[in-house]
């Protein structure tokens, strides 16, 4: 394995987990359980099922996406040094984005799963329907520049069926990630649930932006030997120095709580259940 693919491969996963906390990452945890799944008379391991192959089926389609960007680096016979240098670089601007120094915003777009499919379709439908929004990744609400990074260091292998399992890497790991919710067979669970999982939001970010830097840095070690990696390293300093929690509050309308969290991302409300709990943040 060499470095491009291992740096990728590890991008990926960590956008895929960030982006767990997107909006449409936290509805999922909400929507598709065992309590949520009960009151619908559906089943949950159907579902989840379903869930999970569109899941792997979107992260195929983003692979297949990132494969065509692939060969065309791929023609252009870039040097190792130079495909790493260019990562090193496009890691430390993901930092930045997901850091939101210097007025830097995420690119995106606001677009939420449909949430009526629930009580309109059959669970396969909207489970492998969500599942394939969820794990093409671009679908949604993005939430970190990680998941533009991992289109950039697939192309960056410079081969395409490299590039198409590194975009089906990422939609896997984010199709997993629905299994968290696999034991949250009540109410209070659910809510209990996800009162820990928002107070963990704003070290996910943290912690993506750790790891691109940490990328960064090994990428530019082995492109420009140790001046590349101190430069990096110091740019990451910088990068980590200037990020800011912004906090926001998270009301519960089930029992009437209001619980300050960290929190980074746009305004959103989750569809728990017409008997289950709502969280919505605004920013």
């Amino acid at each position: 394995m060499d470095a491009t693919l291992a740096l990728a491969a590890v991008v990926a996963v960590v956008a895929a987990v960030r982006s767990t906390w997107s909006p449409c990452g936290v509805s999922m945890l909400s929507t598709i359980t065992p309590v949520t799944e009960a009151s619908r008379d559906r089943s949950y391991p159907v579902t989840v099922a379903w869930f999970l192959v569109g899941a792997v089926v979107g992260g195929i389609t983003l692979g297949l996406g990132a494969a065509v960007a692939a060969a065309l680096v791929g023609g252009l016979d870039l040097p190792t040094t130079t495909a790493l240098g260019t990562l090193a670089a496009l890691a430390v601007l993901a930092a930045a984005f997901d850091a939101r120094i210097l007025g830097l915003d995420l690119p995106g777009h606001g677009r939420q799963v449909n949430e009526t499919w629930l009580t309109r379709f059959r669970s396969w439908v909207y489970g492998g329907g969500f599942g394939w929004q969820i794990g093409v990744g671009l679908a949604t609400y993005i939430v970190t520049a990680g998941v533009y990074l991992t289109v950039a260091a697939a192309a960056l292998t410079g081969r395409p069926l490299v590039a198409a399992a590194l975009g089906t890497l990422f939609g896997l790991t984010r199709g997993l990630a629905i299994f968290a919710g696999a034991r949250l067979t009540t109410h209070e669970a659910l809510y209990d649930f996800h009162r820990r999982f928002e107070d963990r939001r704003e070290l996910s970010r943290q912690v993506t932006i750790g790891a691109q830097l940490l990328v960064a840095a090994v990428a530019a070690g082995l492109a420009w030997g140790p001046s590349g990696l101190a430069a990096t390293v110091a740019a990451g300093v910088v990068v980590l120095a200037l990020v800011q929690p912004e906090v926001m509050r998270v009301r519960s309308t089930a029992r009437g709580v209001t619980t300050p969290v960290e929190i980074t991302d746009r305004p959103a409300t989750v569809l728990v259940d017409e008997r289950a709990a709502s969280f919505s943040a605004g920013r």
